[in-house]
């Protein structure tokens, strides 16, 4: 009988994926840029949306690290990506009408 095993990924390739997908999300915006005068992004846009994503990359990495069963790595990763996704909104239109997104 043939024992299946799984590719296991080292935390470098990780972070490569990682930091190219952020990457990839931060050149959708630069590269609209180019075709159409609606998407405005300045350097201090990039900035924080920049940290933002590595912020919560890096956070999910610790996650999949460190935790030890795959409903809870889910769950937490699940919980980091909807708050990235609500402070972007919050940055973006002021949803909540906080100062944090100049309210």
């Amino acid at each position: 009988m043939e024992t299946m095993t799984t590719p296991k990924t080292t935390t470098k390739q990780r972070l490569t994926i990682t930091f190219g997908i952020i990457a990839f999300i931060l050149a959708v915006p630069l590269v609209a840029m180019q075709f159409t005068k609606e998407v405005d992004w300045k350097l201090f846009d990039f900035i924080i949306m920049g940290t933002l994503l590595t912020l919560t990359g890096l956070a999910i990495e610790v996650v999949t690290r460190n935790v030890k069963t795959a409903a809870w790595k889910i769950g937490i990763s699940v919980v980091l990506l909807i708050l990235l996704l609500l402070t972007w909104i919050e940055l973006a239109v002021g949803i909540f009408g906080t100062t944090f997104a100049g309210s």
